[in-house]
């Protein structure tokens, strides 16, 4: 692989203790491309809409719903083309929950052409299970998991599979799969 890769850092706006997750990935890639790649080092569905801002202008792919003004096609724009060292973006993930991602380009990068890119190289933190409610509804979430006496502890655990450590992470686990990156539990 020729070229350069961009070293990302993407964090998760509103939470504290932050979750983020650094990424390297090709300077080629699109950013419907990048999008597969957050959300699979989040470990996010991709079941919902979303969107990327850069530099005032608005990247996504067109519902069809005619909300707002029409956003740039993602599939089309090259990260390359649009971001250099120092570029900070916005990635919203479920309009619904609103997930803001503060996305910033740490370093461009020589290509290693041993390396296989996208890549997970480092991060913090579980990410918050798809559906709960945004940052607000996140909180509540942890509240309840963590408190044997909540009146919804047990349903919450029910709902999450069981068990949610909130501190969990392993960037080994990333992989990309069908064009879609994705972490595995």
């Amino acid at each position: 692989m020729a070229g350069h890769v961009f070293q990302l850092k993407a964090t998760i706006v509103g939470i504290k203790p932050p979750v983020w997750r650094r990424v390297l990935v090709a300077e080629s890639s699109t950013l419907l491309d990048l999008h597969n790649v957050l959300q699979g080092a989040f470990g996010w569905y991709d079941c919902h809409l979303h969107e990327f801002e850069i530099d005032g202008s608005r990247y996504g792919t067109d519902d069809g719903e005619g909300w707002g003004p029409p956003v740039k096609d993602e599939r089309r724009t090259r990260l390359g083309r649009v971001a250099r060292e120092g570029t900070t973006m916005r990635y919203v993930y479920d309009f619904g929950d609103d997930w803001v991602h503060k996305v910033v380009v740490e370093k461009v990068l020589p290509a290693d052409p041993r390396m296989s890119y996208p890549v997970c190289v480092a991060g913090k933190r579980a990410c918050p299970p798809e559906d709960c409610g945004g940052v607000w509804g996140y909180r509540e979430f942890l509240a309840a998991i963590s408190d044997p006496d909540h009146p919804e502890h047990e349903e919450m655990l029910e709902w999450v599979g069981g068990a949610f450590d909130p501190e969990e992470f392993d960037p080994s686990n990333f992989i990309v799969s069908e064009g879609l990156a994705s972490l595995l539990r």
